[in-house]
């Protein structure tokens, strides 16, 4: 049976049934696997807001307030829904990263550790 098969439940005794090292090494690891996925889904969305706000000329915050033109066509309609969902994305992403790059400069707590999986 593999570690992914298991449910939470399991998996978190499992988790606790390591040792503390073990676990904040586990816990470390992963969170900097997940900055740097983060970061890189940063980089996609800014570039993809970036491309929009190159071809239209205009930032969108301006085109919200604006409106799409009168003549907008299919594409421009579906590069504005795209855009909208890049920018989403931006903002979303760096919540993430504001909270995980804090725990990771400020390092864990031994105490939080030990409690990590339900333990």
């Amino acid at each position: 049976m593999s570690i992914t098969s298991l449910s939470p439940r399991t998996i978190e005794g499992f988790f606790s049934s390591l040792p503390q090292g073990e676990r904040a090494a586990i816990i470390s690891y992963g969170i900097a696997i997940r900055l740097s996925n983060l970061r890189k889904r940063l980089f996609l969305a800014e570039s993809k807001v970036k491309h929009f706000e190159e071809k239209f000329q205009i930032t969108l915050a301006e085109l919200d307030a604006e409106g799409l033109p009168d003549d907008a066509d299919w594409e421009m309609h579906e590069d504005y829904v795209l855009w909208h969902h890049w920018a989403e994305v931006i903002g979303k992403t760096r919540e993430a990263l504001v909270s995980l790059e804090e725990m990771a400069s400020g390092g864990l707590c031994l105490e939080e550790v030990v409690h990590a999986g339900g333990s």
